[in-house]
């Protein structure tokens, strides 16, 4: 796959060709995820359901703090590959690799000995501590895998390659679905085997992406003496990972205290919430695939001093994050029962209502997130990393707040509110900084512009 400039031609069909494969590889993780809970909730009981589910939002924290030290150095990246500075580029990678390294294997070590203790935090129920506790520490082994890939996949984007990662992560995710439905479903292996299966295809995503790159895409192939950190860099990855990094991880804190709230309801509702939560997912993360392109493409342009062109870019991008919002409310309301239905065995009507009534309100709030993920591509591309750690804190302080105060009047309800609630705090601060951003920045580069030609 060649590298792609999106600094000249069809920006519709940039940003198009650009979501489609970041789609359709979320759809393909989403349904391996949404595939494990399925075999795990029929085959081995709700108990096991809510353990995964109590293991999930711990696990997101750290999978969403590495995704965005990974979007930061894909932010810095596009600019040079915009530039044409290949030297820069490549300084990055290698800087990315070296800092994930180390980071990554602190990070499992710490998870093996805190898991327990976050879990009890959250107001577990002492019937799936044990197994939940279990399932998480084997996460963590495959922390540096869940890594590398992000990192190779975020080098791959930042050269406008989003197909690549999407036949990885297919090949990963339909090997890891076959090893749970052969070793669950039909040997009746414990919760456990989910958990080594997972780590296994994270393995294999992230040699297959190293594999490909030295074969075939010679632009970011590092050499052994290349593997050093150059400290400019490092500082400046630092500063836009790290606040990247406390941006993607206020949603999983914040579902880490939605969940506690939750797990005060029992365990239909834990399972019954659970559940609905993938259809979250299938919802929000093709809308942050959207929001991805909206960065490279804004980050690229940035790096040519192409500012209209990111205003025009700015405009189709939350286009079609409208048209897909139209899309997920339509389906939702279709196919919420038998996809709830889908989780748990016959007979646990309770579970399956408790996940309807959320995704019939949450269905029609789709549409918040869809713009603000929107915004949030466009500030990370701007390199306004700040602004998405505020918008998000906003939302996320909100929303835990309101279900808090919500959930023991309301119910489930509560919870769907109280995300309304939260995105639409950030959308009134997000439109208005966004279009003061970009025009702040025009006038920026062209004072620079015709101060360059003067000399």
């Amino acid at each position: 796959m060649a590298a792609v400039s999106m600094t000249q031609g069809n920006i519709p069909r940039h940003l198009i060709s650009y979501s489609l494969p970041l789609i359709l590889g979320n759809l393909f993780q989403l349904t391996y995820n949404a595939v494990d809970s399925v075999i795990v909730g029929r085959f081995l009981g709700k108990e096991a359901l809510a353990a995964v589910g109590n293991a999930n939002p711990v696990m997101n924290i750290i999978i969403l703090g590495i995704s965005g030290i990974c979007i930061g150095s894909s932010v810095i990246m596009s600019e040079s590959f915009g530039a044409q500075d290949v030297s820069s580029l490549k300084k990055e990678m290698a800087t990315t690799a070296v800092f994930g390294l180390y980071f990554s294997i602190i990070t499992g070590v710490l998870g093996l000995f805190l898991s327990r203790p976050l879990l009890v935090w959250l107001h577990v129920p002492e019937e799936i501590l044990s197994i939940s506790t279990q399932y998480l520490r084997i996460i963590f082994l495959g922390i540096p895998f869940t890594y590398f890939y992000n990192a190779i996949s975020a080098s791959l984007k930042s050269i406008g390659d989003s197909k690549t990662p999407l036949a990885f992560l297919a090949f990963s995710s339909i090997l890891n679905g076959l090893l749970d439905l052969i070793l669950i479903g039909y040997f009746h292996f414990g919760i456990l085997c989910s958990a080594l299966t997972t780590v296994a295809a994270e393995a294999v995503s992230a040699l297959l992406c190293i594999f490909y790159v030295y074969r075939n895409v010679p632009l970011l192939s590092l050499k052994p003496a290349q593997f050093t950190i150059d400290l400019p860099l490092l500082g400046r990855t630092l500063q836009y990972g790290s606040i990247t990094a406390l941006q993607q991880a206020c949603q999983p804190i914040g579902k880490l205290l939605i969940q506690g709230c939750v797990n005060t309801m029992g365990i239909d509702a834990i399972a019954g919430f659970n559940a609905a939560n993938r259809m979250d997912d299938y919802a929000c993360l093709p809308e942050q695939s959207i929001a991805a392109s909206i960065t490279t493409f804004t980050a690229q342009n940035r790096g040519a001093g192409q500012f209209a062109r990111i205003r025009k870019g700015v405009r189709t991008g939350l286009f079609l994050e409208f048209l897909y919002w139209i899309l997920i409310c339509a389906i939702t309301w279709l196919v919420k029962r038998p996809f709830l239905q889908l989780f748990v065995p016959p007979g646990n009507e309770e579970v399956v209502a408790l996940g309807c009534s959320y995704l019939s309100m949450m269905a029609f709030f789709y549409l918040f997130p869809a713009f603000t993920n929107g915004f949030q591509g466009v500030f990370r591309g701007m390199g306004k990393m700040k602004i998405t750690l505020l918008g998000t804190f906003i939302q996320t302080s909100l929303r835990v707040v309101f279900v808090y105060l919500l959930v023991p009047k309301i119910g489930i309800y509560g919870v769907a509110i109280a995300c309304a609630v939260g995105w639409s705090a950030m959308l009134l601060l997000q439109v208005p900084c966004c279009f003061s951003f970009i025009r702040k920045s025009s006038y920026a580069w062209q004072q620079t512009s015709h101060s360059t030609r003067k000399e």
